[in-house]
């Protein structure tokens, strides 16, 4: 896991900690156009390449200029079809040589104008993650604050043995739904998000400078949003999981924006919600308490009726509603889907069924 620790700089440092970022992302876009044009891009003939240059053409400490070759070499390991370039606040990493905890929360790094003592400050949940802390530490610089990134290692619960599977139907006006027929939406997000569409639109209309900075910021606002509303719902459905015991049963996300059809005025929230960024959320916290996550086929789910099995499109009277034209079952659409998914993870993992429940 990663803990964030956000970093209370005076004005000079900073600026400092600006500079030192700008020159460390130049000294690796160098190190990029060295290595590219040479052919040479493993981490350690890069280092016989370049190093000595870079450390004098940029100023920069001998550990500072070996991350930044590790930071190349390593952006090269996915492909080495495209010359990588980096941005000049992008990230950058620091081992204990030039970066070190003090016990004040207080952390000594190396900038281009030497040390620095700086106060960082960390939650309580924080804190006790920040005891596994191992590696390196990287400096980011985000909408202008500066903040510690730390890799803490901390190992794994055992899975508990579970009695009961959750199944959680991911959508559009609802955010998500499980199979106990619990609804984790409602018209405020939906009013949200419509409030920051609505601005956009307006704003992209303007094109000055002020609108472009003001949609930079509701950018960012509506990304919180987001991120806050993903972590509520994923924290609830992880504790009611824990609570009965269950697995969490998700359908396979894989391509949903193209799969998934809505009316023009639905397409806009479809794209704009973080259906991953959910679905990773369910899958940390889930394993940081030992519940297993299964992914399922979502083939079907919406189409199925979990009373007595019969799949025809018709079942899905609307957006909203199931009624099976079967034998009449019905119910919210949604509920319905998160039981299916429920029944086809409960058959993976061979559980026994309930009395007068439908094998999947």
């Amino acid at each position: 896991m990663v803990v964030n620790l956000k970093l209370k700089p005076t004005q000079t440092q900073a600026a400092t900690l600006k500079t030192t970022l700008e020159r460390a992302n130049a000294a690796c876009n160098y190190l990029s156009e060295r290595g590219w044009n040479s052919k040479i891009l493993r981490q350690y003939d890069l280092h016989k390449l370049a190093y000595h240059e870079t450390k004098e053409k940029f100023g920069l400490a001998a550990d500072m200029v070996i991350r930044c070759i590790a930071k190349v070499a390593d952006a090269y390991k996915l492909d080495k079809k495209t010359m990588r370039h980096f941005r000049k606040d992008s990230a950058q990493p620091y081992n204990h040589h030039v970066l070190r905890f003090a016990k004040n929360d207080t952390v000594s790094i190396w900038t281009t104008a030497g040390r620095a003592k700086i106060p960082f400050v960390m939650g309580d949940y924080q804190r006790k993650l920040f005891a596994f802390r191992k590696g390196e530490v990287d400096l980011m610089r985000i909408n202008g604050k500066f903040y510690l990134a730390a890799v803490c290692d901390i190992d794994e619960p055992e899975s508990i043995k579970i009695k009961d599977v959750l199944g959680v139907d991911m959508g559009i006006v609802n955010l998500a739904t499980d199979s106990t027929g619990k609804n984790y939406s409602g018209k405020a997000i939906r009013r949200a998000c419509m409030t920051f569409q609505h601005r956009r639109r307006n704003l992209q209309k303007k094109q000055t400078p002020a609108a472009r900075r003001k949609l930079k910021k509701i950018s960012g606002k509506q990304a919180r949003f987001q991120k806050d509303v993903n972590h509520i719902v994923s924290k609830e459905i992880v504790a009611n999981a824990k609570r009965t015991e269950s697995a969490i049963a998700l359908e396979d996300l894989g391509g949903i924006r193209t799969r998934v059809t809505a009316r023009r005025r639905q397409r806009a929230r479809l794209s704009n919600w973080g259906f991953f960024q959910l679905r990773s959320f369910l899958s940390y916290k889930a394993k940081r308490e030992g519940i297993p996550i299964i992914l399922v086929d979502p083939r079907y789910t919406s189409q199925q009726c979990p009373q007595c099995g019969h799949i025809e499109r018709a079942n899905r009277r609307t957006r909203d509603d199931f009624k099976c034209i079967r034998c009449g079952h019905a119910g919210p659409a949604d509920a319905i889907a998160a039981r299916n998914i429920r029944f086809l993870a409960w058959a993976a993992v061979k559980l026994p069924m309930v009395t007068g429940e439908r094998a999947a």
